[in-house]
């Protein structure tokens, strides 16, 4: 902590920028062009254009694509850019009751490959190489493992848990629902459609209560440092903008994932085929946070178990929770540094 005088003036310059000038932390998004659209899909492209094969960003469902580009300075989207880089995002959008019925096969036969497609053809055919973080991840190694005609390059997950039996927060539940055949959630979410983005929101707090309890504390203990608030007021941004999950897709991640476990063994029946993670044919790097309590690092670092097929899985851990190892302050110099290392190694720029 700085001495008390610097100490009392960085703390009121901070409440005054907080009080008086809108906040700290600079919210502007990264200027981008929009490259595609479809249901729940929009292929936007970072500017200024990069060199190299281009990187999509992938967020996962229920979360705004903002993940990626937090604000200036916590932006993974801004880093890669000024790393000359050409990068591109998926955005899902909202969520309405009118996509109730769209399931896991939507984001994996659809929204993901006619991305990929968009972005390849825009970069005037080159492959790509997908940065997913969360269910994100999920969903592009499903994609990548049932599509080896996509354009796909490389991948990279960032705390995307496929052993749901690590996880602390599904432990105490599960035993109720399989007693229960599942009815703990089944009638709720088919009668509201879906996950409410306030339940989702709420699940998101919940997942790092601790952090909730003691932030008026570490508010007032860090006070003086701009960067630290800038952070909060981003991660509440993040928060306040979740989105919705569609009813069916809801029931097959809660039926599929955290009941059945069915991704710890590398497959999962989809949309009338059986998909195995080990069918991925790309190299993969995997990023796990030391402090996930959504995706602890031993259900991410399963993945390295069943992908068989990769000619290359390269696995990390990271300081940071679930939102943090992607985008917290101490991913730029740990979970950032990663992932440039592997993109230079199988997307060189030079």
């Amino acid at each position: 902590m700085a001495a008390a005088p610097d100490w009392v003036s960085s703390a009121t310059a901070n409440v005054v920028a907080k009080v008086f000038r809108g906040g700290l932390a600079d919210l502007r998004p990264m200027p981008r062009a929009l490259v595609d659209r479809g249901r729940t899909r929009a292929v936007h492209r970072f500017t200024p254009a990069g060199a190299g094969d281009p990187v999509l960003l992938v967020p996962p469902l229920a979360a705004p694509a903002l993940c990626f580009d937090l604000r200036r300075g916590c932006s993974l989207a801004e880093h890669l850019v000024d790393r000359g880089r050409s990068v591109y995002l998926v955005d899902y959008g909202q969520v309405s009751f009118a996509d109730r019925g769209l399931g896991l096969e939507h984001w994996v036969d659809d929204v993901l490959p006619r991305s990929i497609e968009a972005v390849s053809r825009d970069a005037g055919g080159r492959p790509v190489h997908l940065v997913a973080w969360c269910l994100g991840g999920i969903l592009s190694l499903l994609t990548a493992a049932d599509r080896h005609d996509l354009p796909i390059a490389s991948l990279t997950t960032i705390a995307a848990p496929i052993d749901m039996t690590a996880i602390p927060l599904v432990a105490p539940i599960k035993p109720l629902a399989d007693l229960t055949n599942g009815w703990i959630l089944t009638p709720a979410y088919r009668l509201l459609g879906g996950a409410p983005r306030a339940l989702v929101k709420k699940a998101f707090q919940i997942s790092a209560i601790d952090k909730v309890v003691t932030k008026p504390y570490a508010i007032l203990r860090n006070l003086d440092d701009a960067d630290f608030l800038a952070q909060l007021e981003a991660v509440d941004r993040f928060t306040d903008n979740m989105i919705a999950y569609p009813g069916r897709t809801f029931g097959q991640i809660y039926h599929r994932f955290f009941r059945a476990n069915d991704l710890a063994g590398g497959e999962l029946d989809l949309g009338g085929r059986r998909i195995a993670l080990r069918e991925v044919s790309v190299p993969v790097l995997v990023v796990a946070g030391d402090s996930d309590a959504i995706a602890p690092a031993r259900a991410v670092r399963h993945l390295v178990d069943v992908l068989g097929g990769a000619p290359e899985v390269t696995f990390h851990t990271c300081p940071g929770g679930h939102l943090g190892v992607l985008a917290g302050r101490a991913a730029r110099a740990t979970t950032w540094r990663h992932v440039d290392d592997f993109l230079a190694r199988h997307n060189p720029i030079d």
